[in-house]
């Protein structure tokens, strides 16, 4: 049930980008606008999950391919402040999430 909670909530943020932070790496912002909004919409619209992608079932990370750059994107959970992680990530009171959109050679 909590797995369940934390992917739902996970999966909200990462189609939505709302209620909580959205993060490009500096090599991700240096890419020309079009690619950048394009794996932004790739990032919102993912939904190649597998056990070996997502071996916790919470909708946490992935990778795709686009304009001949290999991306990742990760969603963290950090305590309403952003100092700490969350104590409970399936507590939408008690967590902020934080979503980074990176190049793989920056991970």
């Amino acid at each position: 049930m909590r797995t369940e909670e934390i992917r739902k909530l996970n999966d909200a943020f990462r189609t939505s980008f709302i209620g909580g932070r959205v993060m490009l790496t500096a090599s991700v912002d240096a890419l020309p606008s079009d690619v950048k909004a394009m794996a932004i919409r790739k990032v919102a619209t993912f939904d190649a999950f597998t056990k070996e992608n997502d071996p916790h079932d919470e909708h946490d990370f992935g990778a795709f391919d686009l304009a001949g750059h290999r991306f990742f994107w990760k969603l963290d959970t950090y305590d309403k402040a952003c100092r700490f992680g969350s104590e409970d990530p399936a507590n939408p009171e008690k967590t902020t999430r934080a979503l980074t959109i990176m190049l793989a050679e920056d991970y």
